[in-house]
């Protein structure tokens, strides 16, 4: 531990220890700031004399006696009296304003209990303003649903509970969890530290402490992330080679003191005799930097530091309080405090304070009998003992917290602008809202309030936040991550989160932001440099660079335009200069080891800055003067620091805390939060730590700068982004003339020629891997590289912009890079391919020139001049080769003494060749032709890289030297280092724009050339060449228009083919302009030249021209594992098999009419193989029983061919010239061969690594191999002949051989497409029509219907499919209805052909054409959770559930007339279904789950079934109930009599939603509000056997009215069942006619009879309007006014039947109170129960439909038909047409049923009724 200067004060003095001890006959003093101690006799203490000088020994003494004018304190000052209750703390214990009478306090004045009044706003502000914490007795804030309570009342987000991290102060949010809680595992692409946390692998062993513990740099033994003047810990941990075995543990692990011997000081230290090493300098500073006093032996005296003001310094260095001076003992021990080293006057021995007040001028007490004089507070005695001189307070810190004045006796504090004085006249309180201490956690940024430990996170999810800051106006937040190497920032509620800076960076341990202009300054301690930028990181300057070591914190001064930071590298210091960098001065550069943090404080005009290897907090003036520490004890590891008002606060690694103590006295330190994630920066959040009081120096216009405006001291100054010139005081060059580029892996880097300072500058470019070679193109501004990571050839704009990829496919190590900047082509070297290609620069018509004898080629260049090209082969025998530009006359130059031939170089101007070797360690020249070989440099070259030539220089980059230099390219001489410490250098070139303009024949109409013209030596001039793949004709200038022979292969992520018309198999990469994610099934259809492919991860199959243009998805719905695909060229269809659907599916080319053909009985059916000659269709299943199937192309006649030694049989392909079939096993590792009918096996190859694809072509047969990643090829008919294809192809997937040559044969279906109004598919003996899913074949064997007749309609969040009812495959067919986000519920309209549809997501109700066209939103505002959706198709209405608003609500079908009909008694409604005649029903999720129904309008809610286990949505249709399952994610179904034969329809569907059924059968019925709306003007609703008119809740244009005529009409319908028409007797029509004739008079009789009453009918009865359906037995309709019939009228539809055979004695005949109802369907009438029967009228009989037990259709549920209908037989009952009706249900005996509401109680309506 380093100690600061000692004082050496009285008898004993103990130093080093936490604690001091003193002898039995001392007094203990306080401890110091510095840590040391001082004891003082006994008798000294409390005798008014400051002998500790620090008054610790006067501090609660009890003086005997003070002045009757002087008030005595608690603590034993003695002060005026009048300075009693006068609101200051004058005793410093408040106890002279105590007992005070209250004062007056002001309106907006918070009176405290100590009588103080402060402002009302500082009450509950978290801050003890007035000093007895009166004013924050407050209430506990609440906390948020979503937030956590700490036990000591603060509040967390509720997620950090158990979290494994402590955020509450107590730590209670991590007490009582789960103990199975597991912990988070990493991914296979992250590494895991030592605390669990995740990183990416590629952090590990770094060099960087990404985990924070520094775990992921340890074991990292084949990795060194220290630098050479370092020393590495065990831990991977990087400190500084000095403090190797010095005595202090500085790794973390403490290695650094391990294995240590007494010789291991260097020269620049000092040995201490216990061994340990400290600096040199330490030595005789006056500090024991040794621990055991060695360093400071033998040292001459220094002088000693002065005492207290209110001391006196004795001769040999001690200090006594100055009353014992001249007090006649000797007190100093050496006799200087007396007679005659001091002119003391004699005592009088009978003076008396009676007497002239003892001769004192102030104050006077009697002590031992001797008058001793004393002085007020504000004075001290003066040397005679007697008079009282006043005291500057003023001159001593800490007394004001700002400002202060001193005044006779006494002192005035006062406060800068912004803050504002406290009660306690000294202290100074901010003015606005409370501080927050924002500090980097590493994984996030969090703020805390420090006055109350109130703890919220602002960011996460955050890699290595180290530095941050903010800008208080702007509301931003900033902060820089060193494991991904950028600064970012955000807005500080933690929302937009952007890079501000992305390249360049290696260590950012420092932000700054200069609020007032608005710039963002950081350190680099990787690059050693301070640079500034614009706040959104344009106009990047490095700013200082020079004699930088490791510069780690940085604040600013903008107010007075200046910089501060601290340097921790070999020679630690603190730094000061202008902003825009001049003036550059040292503030501090002794006793500084780890210089961390560093904060200003602008109000004091003081910087504080922790010093992590000392231990200590220092502070100073502005100027580096009045050094001073404030804290020198219990800090372990201090990192950054900040201060406000009067406290500091900082951040500590060790301890994981933020602390605070007074910045002036270091004392009342506390632990604001503990147990952190690891502390890093830290800021107090507040207005007044940017104060807003400077001026602005560049103005509003930027100083009229073109760039950057950097404010100096008094003024500001121009200046321009690094590397750009000046080209007047304000204006900045637009772009580079000549700047040296060089690649550095991971960036790409440039040093202009056009400015002095020479710094490098990252040109910000994106996703730099491995960069190594490079070149450029002035006339177009580019520069290219390629990265042998991504394995790519890239090109940007010399400033970043413009940035893409030129060449990604095909490349496995492309080492070397050139450019043609004549004819603008691109050549390069691929080391891994061993092949020289060219392309035009944009990576167009790329072709192979070389592919012969090359081994390892590394660096490339080009001489357009002479129209050769030079290339380095370092392979096993390394040469230099050269060859014409067009791969013309190739030769070797040079072949000897080479090792690791690297950069190559040409001097266009002496015609020389220049190469660097890495293994010889030379840089040569030689002539073009390798004549004249030189050695220019053979001297400290330890790994020549790069190599470039510009004017008279030479320059090159070495790995080992981690260096740029250059010399003289003709001698060698002149050396000098550019650039050093960068790691991984790479290529180099010098960019300029004064290359060699040539004229070449290429220039003049490409030369003739149809596609690629190159240059060539000057015997050709030039020539002309074709992209790969592709023939030059005879003409020697035209291209042929693509491969005629080729192997198209899928890669999982692309698409490559590979010509079989040319020498050499070269891939080339299908060019579509659209991502593969995982690309497994491949087709070709020769005849339009298009690729088909499946990609199972996009689940999808797409088409493509071969080309690459043209790209189509055709099929985009219902895939999900494609592994096989193939393409009938000849009757145009597509063909392919899904694993995970285990289905084999047809289609047309364009994905149209698409069929399922086999469903049954698969279990992963993998390739597919068509025959289409023969009619079949072969396909392997590799399912738990492994075949190889047959059928006929139309899904029939299915035959297994091989099912016996198939493991895995992947390809498979149809050699029809020999008549057999091929396959190959992964499992079995073979490749084998049967004929067309499974017989004959045969092995053709054997063994195989892991064959996926399989084709053939010709005489051979090609696979792909998984294991081998590889493209094989062997013969057909033998298996003999393997060969490899190509090779380093991971991702292998599917190939297809194509001959576009070939003839493709005839086609059955080829004339009118076999007859078919659809499908025409092949079979053995001629051709089948077919029909897309679902739909059934019509009776003539060759025409469909366009849609299923009956089918289920379902949802699942993001899409709505149909399932077929009419076809047993079961298949889902999505319904393309556009933008589907989150669709819950829906319904469907028969009479518009409308599906109706709710999204939750967009909170909207639309409704759309099945076809996907005229989609429409209806309802798309006051919408928040529409779960429930039913349509009304007869009153043409919809109701929805709103579980969000707990409502239910009406609409007309097109969204307006909008009204709530349920808004009470609800908890999250969900499904609803209406019942057109009857009511409507809906289900509630709540609290308690049930089922309840309602009239239409809302009225008469009762439940019908309560409680209930929440469940999903169901249908009916015919004898089945359909329902979505979540749990199964699966749709079943189940027998609705018996509730068996339970079946699921489809399965593994992911967010199952709504399902209905559309029939035509479904939606039937109508209601009193089908015809017209009833006459409502707005919204109808009909009930049993009525209807009520409704307005909607928001008015329109049009007038409402729900008052009309009564008008109740009710139709009596005859019904006679006879076998015929022509068999009815003349009798029945007469008595019929008759019959009507009577009912006609009686009831207009009636009419009459009640228009007369009308006038007195009850006005208190509102009249409603009543509408019941007409009942037709023939065209004429019967209209009968008369009372309300029962409600089984309203149920029933009389529908004409054609004749039968059947009579009416054989049908079963039940009557039902007035109806006689005939059905021949037994298991409809056992659940028919009776009704009351009434008495007796007219007798009719009525046969009913068919009844339907669906939910949401015109029908009963079994419940309602059993309580309305009971199973009673009579001939006919009787309907009174003139007595009023009420129909009530009477209870079977053995059940009780609930009342369903149908009847409800009626008032009289009518006088007639009355």
């Amino acid at each position: 531990l380093r100690r600061h200067r000692s004082l050496t004060l009285m008898s004993i003095c103990v130093l080093g220890s936490a604690e001091c001890s003193c002898g039995r006959n001392h007094f203990t003093c306080a401890v110091s700031a510095f840590g040391e101690c001082t004891c003082i006799p006994a008798q000294w203490q409390c005798d008014g004399d400051n002998d500790c000088g620090d008054h610790s020994d006067e501090d609660g003494c009890m003086l005997p006696t003070c002045s009757p004018l002087d008030f005595h304190c608690d603590n034993g000052k003695c002060i005026r009296r009048s300075w009693v209750c006068d609101g200051d703390n004058d005793c410093e214990d408040d106890s002279d304003e105590q007992d005070c009478p209250p004062r007056e306090c002001e309106e907006d004045e918070f009176h405290c209990q100590n009588g103080y009044c402060i402002r009302s706003l500082w009450h509950c502000d978290g801050d003890n303003d007035c000093g007895d914490n009166s004013d924050e007795l407050c209430d506990m804030r609440k906390c948020s649903d979503k937030e956590f309570r700490c036990t000591d009342g603060s509040c967390i987000a509720e997620h950090w509970y158990c979290d494994g991290d402590t955020d509450c102060k107590d730590g209670s949010d991590e007490e009582n969890c789960p103990s199975d809680v597991m912990t988070a595992t990493c991914s296979v692409e992250e590494f895991q530290c030592a605390y669990g946390r995740c990183i990416l692998d590629i952090y590990h062993c770094d060099g960087d402490d990404d985990c924070g513990d520094w775990s992921d740099e340890s074991d990292c033994s084949s990795h060194q992330p220290c630098r050479s003047v370092e020393f590495m810990c065990s831990s991977g941990m990087c400190i500084n080679a000095g403090w190797r075995c010095d005595g202090e543990f500085d790794c973390d692990d403490q290695s650094d003191e391990k294995n240590c011997t007494t010789s291991m000081c260097t020269a620049d230290q000092f040995r201490c005799a216990s061994g340990r090493c400290v600096r040199l300098s330490w030595r005789c500073d006056g500090e024991d930097d040794c621990s055991d006093g060695s360093d400071e032996d033998d040292c001459e005296k220094t002088d000693t530091p002065p005492c207290a003001p209110d001391q006196f310094l004795c001769g040999n260095g001690r200090c006594i309080g100055q009353r014992k001076v001249c007090n006649e003992v000797s007190d100093c021990g050496d006799g200087t405090d007396e007679h005659p080293h001091q002119d003391c006057r004699p005592r009088s021995s009978d003076g008396n304070c009676n007497l002239n007040n003892g001769g004192c001028s102030q104050k006077c007490q009697m002590a031992r009998g001797l008058v001793q004089c004393t002085c007020h507070t504000g004075y001290r005695l003066m040397e005679d003992g007697r008079a009282c001189q006043d005291v500057d307070e003023c001159a001593e810190e800490g007394y004001c917290s700002q400002g202060c004045t001193n005044i006779e006796g006494g002192f005035q504090c006062w406060c800068v602008q912004g803050y504002e004085l406290r009660p306690d006249k000294r202290s100074c309180k901010a003015l606005g809202p409370e501080p927050v201490l924002l500090f980097a956690n590493r994984i996030d940024i969090r703020q805390v309030l420090p006055h109350r430990s109130e703890y919220t996170l602002l960011l996460n999810n955050l890699e290595n936040a180290i530095a941050l800051d903010f800008h208080h106006n702007q509301e931003l937040v900033f902060w820089s991550d060193v494991t991904l190497d950028r600064i970012m920032k955000a807005n500080l509620n933690g929302s937009n989160v952007e890079e501000v800076v992305s390249t360049g960076l290696e260590s950012p341990g420092g932000l700054a932001i200069d609020w007032i202009h608005d710039k963002l300054y950081w350190t680099d301690s990787g690059t050693s440099r301070i640079e500034v930028a614009n706040l959104d990181g344009t106009h990047r300057k490095v700013l200082l660079w020079q004699s930088m070591e490791k510069p780690r914190a940085i604040a600013l001064h903008p107010i007075e335009g200046k910089i501060y930071w601290t340097d921790w590298g070999n020679t630690p210091r603190i730094e000061y200069a202008n902003m825009d960098g001049s003036n550059r001065r040292v503030i501090a550069d002794t006793h500084l080891f780890w210089p961390n943090g560093l904060t200003i404080d602008y109000a004091g005009h003081r910087m504080y800055w922790v010093d992590a290897k000392h231990h200590v907090i220092e502070r100073a003036d502005l100027d580096g003067r009045n050094r001073k520490a404030v804290i020198s004890q219990g800090l372990p590891h201090p990192f950054a620091i900040t201060v406000f008002e009067d406290s500091l606060y900082w951040t500590d690694w060790h301890t994981k805390s933020i602390n605070s103590a007074n910045k002036f006295t270091g004392k009342n330190q506390e632990i604001i939060r503990n147990k952190l994630h690891f502390p890093m920066d830290i800021h107090t959040l507040h207005p007044q730590r940017q104060p807003a009081g400077g001026r602005n120096r560049c103005g509003t216009n930027n100083g009229g700068c073109s760039h950057l405006c950097l404010p100096g001291n008094k003024t500001y100054t121009c200046d321009c982004p690094t590397g750009f010139k000046k080209v007047d005081q304000h204006n900045c060059a637009l772009s580079l003339d000549k700047f040296l580029l060089f690649a550095r892996r991971t960036d790409i880097r440039r040093i202009s020629f056009d400015t002095e300072d020479m710094s490098d500058d990252v040109i910000p470019l994106a996703d730099v891997r491995n960069a190594v070679a490079l070149d450029w193109h002035a006339e177009e501004g580019f520069i290219y590289w390629t990265d042998v990571t991504t394995d790519s050839i890239n090109r940007a704009q010399w400033d970043g912009s413009r940035q893409e990829v030129v060449v990604d496919t095909s490349l496995e190590s492309p080492a070397g890079l050139a450019i043609d900047w004549v004819t603008n082509k691109l050549y390069w070297t691929d080391a891994g391919t061993d092949r020289i290609e060219v392309s035009n620069a944009d990576g167009s018509m790329r072709t192979v020139l070389i592919w012969e004898n090359l081994d390892r080629p590394r660096d490339i260049v080009v001489d357009p001049i002479g129209g050769y090209m030079y290339w380095t082969d370092w392979g096993v025998s390394p040469k230099i080769e050269q060859a014409g530009m067009d791969a013309s006359s190739r030769i070797v130059i040079i072949s000897s003494n080479l090792t690791w031939p690297n950069g190559l170089a040409i001097d266009y101007q002496t015609q020389r060749l220049y190469w660097a070797d890495a293994g010889m360690k030379t840089i040569e020249f030689g002539n073009f032709d390798g004549s004249d070989r030189q050695v220019l440099i053979g001297s400290q070259l330890p790994h020549p890289f790069g190599l470039t030539l510009h004017e008279e220089k030479l320059y090159w980059t070495d790995w080992q030297s981690k260096s740029i230099q250059c010399a003289n390219k003709m001698t060698g001489l002149g050396r000098q280092t550019l650039a050093e410490n960068l790691e991984n250098l790479m290529d180099i070139h010098m960019f300029h724009r004064y290359r060699t303009t040539v004229r070449t024949p290429c220039a003049v109409n490409n030369g003739g050339c149809s596609h690629l013209c190159l240059l060539a030596p000057p015997s050709k001039g030039s020539s002309c060449t074709c992209p790969t793949g592709i023939n030059l004709q005879l003409d020697g200038k035209t291209c042929t228009h693509g491969m005629s022979s080729f192997l198209i292969f899928a890669r999982r992520t692309d698409i490559r083919m590979v010509s079989l018309d040319i020498p050499y198999f070269a891939d080339v990469v299908l060019a579509v302009n659209r991502s593969m994610k995982n690309t497994i099934a491949i087709g070709v259809d020769p005849k339009e030249g298009k690729v088909y492919w499946s990609d199972s991860t996009l689940k999808k199959v797409s088409r493509a021209n071969i080309n690459g243009t043209a790209h189509e998805d055709i099929i985009a719905t219902g895939l999900m594992t494609t592994d096989g695909l193939a393409v009938d060229a000849v009757g145009r269809k597509i063909y392919w098999t899904d694993t995970g659907t285990n289905r084999i599916e047809v289609a047309n080319l364009d994905g149209s009419m698409r069929k399922v053909l086999i469903w049954q009985n698969l279990d992963s059916p993998r390739a597919i193989a068509l025959y289409h000659e023969m009619g079949y269709m072969y396909w392997t299943d590799w399912g738990e029983h492994a075949k190889l199937e047959r059928s006929a192309m139309d899904g029939s006649d299915r035959l297994v061919l091989i099912s016996n030694n198939l493991g895995w049989p992947n390809g498979l392909a149809i050699d029809s010239a020999g008549s057999q079939l091929l396959w190959a096993d992964a499992h079995t590792e073979r490749i084998e061969a049967a004929d067309l009918n499974g017989l004959n096996r045969r092995t053709l190859v054997s063994p195989v690594q892991h064959p996926y694809g399989l084709t053939l072509l010709g005489p051979h047969i090609y696979w792909t191999d998984w294991q081998s990643r590889s493209i094989q090829r062997a013969d057909k008919t033998t298996g003999a002949n393997t060969i490899t294809v190509r090779s380093n192809l991971p991702g292998l997937m599917d190939i297809q051989a194509v001959d576009r040559e070939k003839p493709l044969g005839f086609n059955k279906c080829g004339r009118m497409n076999g007859g078919c109004s659809h499908l025409c598919l092949p079979r053995p003996n001629g051709t089948s029509c077919a029909c897309p899913t679902g739909i059934l074949l019509k009776g003539d064997a060759r025409s469909c219907d366009d849609s299923p007749e009956t089918y289920l309609l379902f949802s699942n969040r993001v899409s709505v499919r149909r399932i077929s009812l009419d076809t047993n495959d079961h298949t889902d067919v999505h319904v393309p209805v556009p933008e589907l986000h989150n669709v819950i519920s829906l319904d469907y309209d028969s009479v518009d052909g409308k599906l109706y549809y709710t999204d939750v997501s967009l909170d909207v109700i639309r409704r759309a054409n099945l076809d996907g066209t005229g989609m429409e939103t209806v309802i798309s505002q006051g919408l928040k959770t529409t779960d429930g959706l039913a349509v009304d198709w007869v009153t043409r209405n919809m109701y929805w559930t709103d579980t969000g608003r707990n409502t239910i609500e009406v609409a007309r079908l097109d969204g307006t007339s909008r009204k709530v009909l349920v808004n009470n008694s609800l908890d999250e409604p969900r499904a609803i279904a209406v019942f057109p005649s009857k009511g409507l029903r809906e289900e509630d999720w709540g609290h308690i789950a049930k089922i309840e129904r309602a009239h239409l309008d809302g009225s008469d809610r009762k439940p019908v079934s309560s409680p209930l286990t929440p469940f999903s949505r169901l249908s009916q249709q015919d004898r089945w109930i359909y329902w979505t399952d979540w749990q199964t994610k699966s749709i079943q179904r189940v027998d609705k009599h018996t509730g068996r034969s339970k079946e699921t329809v489809l399965a593994n569907v992911e967010g199952l939603m709504d399902i209905i059924i559309v029939s035509p059968q479904r939606q039937s019925g109508t209601n009193h509000c089908g015809v017209n709306n009833g006459g409502c003007t707005h919204l109808c609703f009909a009930n049993t056997n009525s209807f009520v008119c409704a307005c909607p809740d928001e008015p329109d244009s049009r007038p409402c009215s729900t008052s009309e005529f009564v008008r109740v009409r009710v139709c009596v319908c005859v019904c006679v069942y006879l076998h015929a028409w022509e068999g009815l007797h003349i009798s029945y029509v007469i008595g019929g006619a008759l019959t009507i004739l009577a009912i006609l008079i009686i009831i207009t009789a009636f009419i009459i009879y009640r228009h007369k009453k009308s006038k007195f009918a009850d006005p208190g009865v509102s009249n409603l309007t009543y509408s019941n359906p007409s009942y037709r037995t023939s065209t004429q309709e019967v209209k009968i006014e008369t009372s309300q019939k029962p409600p089984i009228y309203n149920q029933l539809r009389y529908k004409k039947e054609g004749g039968g055979d059947s009579g009416y004695t054989k049908e079963k005949i039940r009557i039902v109170e007035g109806v006689c109802l005939l059905s021949s369907e037994e298991l409809y009438w056992e659940d028919l129960k009776q009704l009351k029967p009434s008495r007796g009228g007219l007798h009719t009989c009525m046969r009913t439909d068919t009844v339907s037990l669906q939910a949401s259709s015109a029908s009963l549920d079994d419940g309602e038909t059993e309580q309305l209908l009971q199973e009673e037989t009579s001939e006919c009952s009787s309907i009174n047409t003139l007595t009023p009706v009420t129909v009530t249900p009477q209870r079977h005996p053995q059940h009780s049923l609930p009342d369903t509401g149908w009847t409800p109680a009626r008032k009289p309506s009518t006088e007639s009724e009355v």
